[in-house]
């Protein structure tokens, strides 16, 4: 396997004793070409990851490798690495091409090559008759293609985008997501993403690491961190997952049965380490809930909502818990509220974790 292309080596970060470390003791590799995103809370983390590699602030401890060089006090000048925020930050008494050749200003590119480059990068963005305008005269979507132009046109080892399409309504952030997700196909561009939206980093990265309190969580593709969460955080922060208390009755092949608290037993996967007896937490998404199950819970209809090309079921089980499944429009006939039905899932679509996780 060829060496990363970045490397963050047991790096903390602390702002004052009297304040939870902001990250500690990350490791995590970043290949060459690769899209990874920084998925988590606010104060999970990812936001310190972006800006102690920027250069914008320093560790306390570790080294951030880049390219095999330890960069971890090198001012951001001289990292040469290229930045997108969420506030574009664009100089409004330039003009677009002006405010893109200013990192090559910055660098003594000549005047010639500057042109070139600049009208290289406008074209990758789909900009190219944009040069002479002013970014008051432009929209929230052509304003952020301008400032993932002037990341990329020095030719940085990295691109950093720090919540980069935040400011943007619904229909324009999506749009941006496939222009990101396509300039990265297209350039083979090595990308560091930073966002607390989990659908948009599902969308784009290669892989996600999710943090939460500073501390990595996981890192693994979309589909991985998905369907195969490593822990109870994991899964209820990256998509949405219903949570049943109960207690593991029986473990066998890493299948195991749930005596849930509110009655009735229910299949899972178990995480690593738990044992009969030991109080969990059964976790399954909404689209793996079945209605009509042989043998499954019984529910009752609180509510049906439907939400285009799937209809939102509220369920009430026994001893008060909800639970809510989603099923696709047309397959059946929706069951009215008060309706009583029985509801499963498989095994494999279910997961059981420690009802209440360690953290360490």
């Amino acid at each position: 396997m060829d060496a990363p292309l970045l490397r963050f080596e047991r790096v903390s970060k602390s702002y004052g004793a009297a304040q939870p470390a902001a990250l500690s003791a990350l490791d995590l590799n970043v290949a060459r070409g690769e899209l990874l995103t920084l998925l988590g809370p606010s104060g999970s983390g990812k936001t310190t990851t972006l800006m102690l590699l920027a250069g914008f602030e320093l560790p306390d401890q570790g080294r951030i490798l880049l390219e095999g060089r330890d960069i971890a006090r090198l001012p951001p000048h001289r990292r040469g690495i290229g930045v997108v925020f969420q506030s574009y930050a664009l100089f409004p008494h330039m003009t677009v091409a002006e405010n893109v050749a200013f990192p090559l200003e910055a660098r003594g590119i000549p005047r010639t090559e500057r042109a070139a480059r600049v009208a290289r990068a406008l074209e990758m963005v789909r900009l190219p008759a944009m040069g002479d305008r002013r970014p008051a005269q432009l929209s929230g979507g052509q304003q952020q293609r301008v400032a993932l132009a002037r990341a990329m046109v020095f030719e940085p080892p990295v691109v950093l985008l720090d919540e980069p399409l935040g400011a943007l309504d619904k229909a324009l952030r999506e749009e941006m997501q496939h222009e990101i997700r396509g300039l990265h196909r297209r350039l083979g561009l090595t990308m560091l993403y930073v966002t607390h939206d989990q659908a948009e980093a599902l969308t784009l990265s290669d892989r996600i690491a999710v943090l939460a309190g500073g501390r990595l969580r996981q890192v693994a593709p979309p589909r991985a961190i998905y369907d195969d969460p490593a822990d109870a955080f994991v899964a209820g922060f990256v998509g949405e997952n219903n949570r049943l208390p109960g207690r593991l009755r029986a473990l066998a092949d890493g299948v195991c049965t749930v005596a849930l608290d509110g009655g009735g037993d229910a299949p899972a996967r178990a995480a690593p380490g738990l044992s009969p007896g030991d109080a969990c937490l059964l976790m399954v998404r909404p689209e793996r809930v079945v209605l009509d199950a042989p043998g499954g819970l019984p529910a009752t209809l609180a509510e049906a909502l439907f939400q285009g090309d799937h209809i939102r079921l509220r369920l009430a089980l026994p001893g008060g818990a909800e639970m809510v499944a989603r099923q696709p429009v047309g397959t059946r006939a929706v069951p009215a509220p008060g309706e009583a039905v029985t509801i499963g899932w498989q095994a494999e679509d279910a997961r059981a974790f420690r009802a209440a996780p360690v953290t360490v």
